[in-house]
């Protein structure tokens, strides 16, 4: 309809053209009307242009209200990913990008340097060498890499992990359906032997442990994918993690409701120990039962019973404060730790303020120490709310260390028990051949005592009888002893008999 009344409206334009030229022809020069006509000409011919001008003017204005109200959208979107949208009554997004990175760099001051998704190249027992994944060495995978996005050649020359580095290697496991694949096997201590700018090859520091050496051979064989992670730094442990996410800290669980699957799952050597071990007094299950209570644990109400090391202390500010935290001293983590000696942060990651203080003010309430606390409340500046019991944090570095050093005393006792087993089975076997051997004598000394006491019963019967001989002839000899007596007595009487006898014949004469 609009198409017939713009021809119609566009025929009567001409028609009122040609009627007014041809009135003024008279009057005219034939170049005026030759320009008069012309620019009619390109009057009309020039509508279509335009008209195609301003529908495709119209077009690009709708479609830029179109996407200023997109932008607008994306803009709020950007601000919600960004910042997040915790304050509202249903979040969608949670925490931003700007919490996020603030937590990650948080755990990047700790956990230093890493290099994850090492693909396993080559492992024996002296050296294992990891390359960089198919993504990072160029393009994506199954894909040519774009040469417009390759590194500049001195870029490219830099070496994967600096030579002569000590690392930590952990095996990695898939996470999920996605494959997303996160350290789970911790795999040893490792030296950088050799690295370019797509390999490195590794050296253990000293001998893996039988639970390293284990790790390593259940890892799939050479052709398949298997990948590690490479940290800098041992990872710290944290009280995050083990927290339910979203759980909010309340007055009974200070950290949050602490996620029990998670512990249970994590922990489960722990528990398999509960169910098949018997013995309630057993040192390595009584610990192990311990580990798996203070994770379940961390974060409730203090009790008089738990260790000093444990109890923190919720106190209350009730006068303005201002505290040290803060070392004048500055250096990196690497040269001599993040705190100095006092306790004070020496890295410049962790610093708080410039004037190496931080003030707090009355009514605020923090989570601290319970000797700490104690320093503040007896001050009169704070008075205590509550207190929790908290996990002791493990620094892996240090149980490292101190298990490397405990197996190797270990193994020393070992070599000493077992020459002390050596010993004890040699003197085992020639004390059980001196029992067969006195057995034997044994025996024969038994036969020996039966015949000495058979000889002795004949010896006492012998003896019994010798007695009664003499006895007898002691009564016997006694008698006769009484004759003799009697016969001595009876000749001295007849001897002085014959004397006198002889005497008076004597005197006869």
């Amino acid at each position: 309809m609009m198409n017939l009344v713009f021809g119609g409206l566009l025929g009567v334009i001409l028609i009122g053209f040609f009627v007014v030229v041809w009135k003024a022809s008279p009057n005219w020069r034939w170049y005026n009307i030759v320009a008069v006509c012309i620019t009619m000409i390109l009057s009309v011919v020039f509508i279509f242009p335009t008209a195609g001008v301003l529908k495709s003017r119209s077009s690009w204005h709708q479609l830029k209200e179109k996407l200023e109200v997109q932008y607008e959208e994306v803009a709020a979107e950007q601000r919600l990913i960004k910042y997040g949208d915790n304050d509202q009554e249903m979040p969608r997004y949670g925490a931003g990008v700007v919490e996020l990175g603030m937590e990650l760099s948080k755990i990047g001051i700790e956990a230093g340097r890493r290099w994850p998704n090492l693909v396993l190249q080559q492992m024996n027992n002296n050296q294992v060498v990891l390359s960089k994944p198919p993504e990072d060495a160029g393009g994506i995978a199954g894909m040519p890499a774009d040469p417009a996005a390759a590194p500049p050649a001195a870029a490219a020359a830099v070496p994967l992990v600096p030579v002569d580095m000590v690392v930590y290697g952990f095996g990695e496991v898939e996470f999920n359906s996605d494959g997303v694949r996160l350290p789970a096997v911790y795999l040893g201590e490792y030296r950088v032997t050799a690295s370019t700018p797509d390999s490195v090859t590794l050296a253990p520091t000293s001998a893996l442990e039988p639970s390293q050496r284990n790790a390593l051979q259940k890892l799939p064989t050479f052709g398949q994918t298997v990948s590690w992670t490479l940290y800098e730094l041992l990872p710290l442990d944290a009280h995050a993690p083990f927290i339910t996410d979203g759980s909010q800290p309340e007055d009974n669980f200070i950290l949050g409701s602490v996620d029990q699957t998670l512990v249970n799952q994590l922990l489960s050597n722990a528990l398999r120990l509960t169910r098949n071990s018997a013995q309630e007094n057993n040192p390595p299950l009584q610990t192990n039962l311990d580990s798996l209570k203070s994770y379940l644990e961390d974060g409730r109400r203090a009790t008089d019973d738990d260790l000093p090391v444990t109890r923190w202390s919720m106190i209350e500010f009730v006068q303005t404060k201002k505290i040290e935290v803060d070392s004048p001293e500055q250096r990196g983590a690497l040269d001599g730790g993040f705190f100095d000696l006092t306790g004070r942060a020496v890295d410049s990651r962790l610093q708080r303020s410039d004037d190496n203080e931080v003030v707090f003010k009355k009514g605020d309430r923090v989570l601290m120490k319970e000797e700490a606390a104690n320093v503040l409340i007896n001050e009169g500046v704070a008075e205590l709310r509550d207190r929790y019991y908290l996990r002791p944090l493990n620094d892996y570095r240090f149980i490292l260390r101190q298990l490397r050093l405990r197996l190797d005393d270990l193994a020393g006792r070992k070599t000493e028990l077992e020459f002390e087993k050596q010993v004890l089975e040699q003197a085992i076997a020639k004390t059980e051949d001196m029992l067969v051997k006195n057995q034997s004598d044994k025996l024969k000394l038994e036969q020996d005592l039966e015949q000495f006491r058979v000889e002795k019963t004949a010896m006492d019967d012998y003896t019994t009888k010798m007695r009664a001989q003499l006895e007898q002839m002691r009564t016997e000899m006694a008698q006769i002893h009484q004759h003799n007596l009697s016969l001595e007595q009876e000749i001295a009487q007849k001897h002085q008999a014959i004397e006198r006898r002889l005497d008076g014949l004597s005197l006869a004469e």
